[in-house]
């Protein structure tokens, strides 16, 4: 593999070892969102509730081999079902070189470290709830925060 193979090979054409390199392992994507219906706009809100499957001190799915077995409306994203990332944040690095803006500077394959996404703030860790641990409805657990790239 090339040295910066991220940037010249295309998303669809990446092996599985590659797609999975290509998450930065913010944990993002396991927060639940909220949508409009497509007639009032189609946006999506994004909440600081977690998926019951993460684990918040690795920041990742605690089941990931069995997530879309136990978690019915989990998305697993993959090169054929790129039109999924409209609804990932913008930082995500998947939607980050399908839109062309390349890895972010904290991304562990730019910078070498794998807790850079944490340290600079662009990740879920320390900043989620379970949705069994609240008591007010998802609407007042909406939050800005995951759409914000901090570099």
């Amino acid at each position: 593999m090339s040295e910066k193979w991220w940037e010249t090979t295309a998303l669809e054409a990446m092996s599985t070892e590659q797609w999975e390199q290509i998450c930065d392992r913010c944990g993002k994507c396991c927060l639940i969102k909220l949508q409009d219906e497509e007639e009032d706009g189609g946006e999506v809100y994004y909440t600081d509730v977690a998926c019951h499957l993460f684990d918040g001190e690795a920041c990742q799915c605690a089941d990931y081999k069995n997530r879309l077995l136990r978690v019915p409306d989990c998305v697993q994203l993959e090169p054929g079902n790129l039109d999924a990332l409209s609804w990932m944040p913008p930082s995500c690095s998947y939607r980050r070189l399908q839109q062309g803006a390349g890895l972010a500077s904290w991304h562990h394959l730019v910078c070498g470290d794998k807790t850079r996404v944490h340290r600079t703030g662009n990740s879920a860790m320390d900043r989620v709830v379970f949705e069994r641990d609240i008591s007010d409805e998802l609407e007042d657990r909406i939050v800005e925060w995951p759409l914000i790239n901090r570099n």
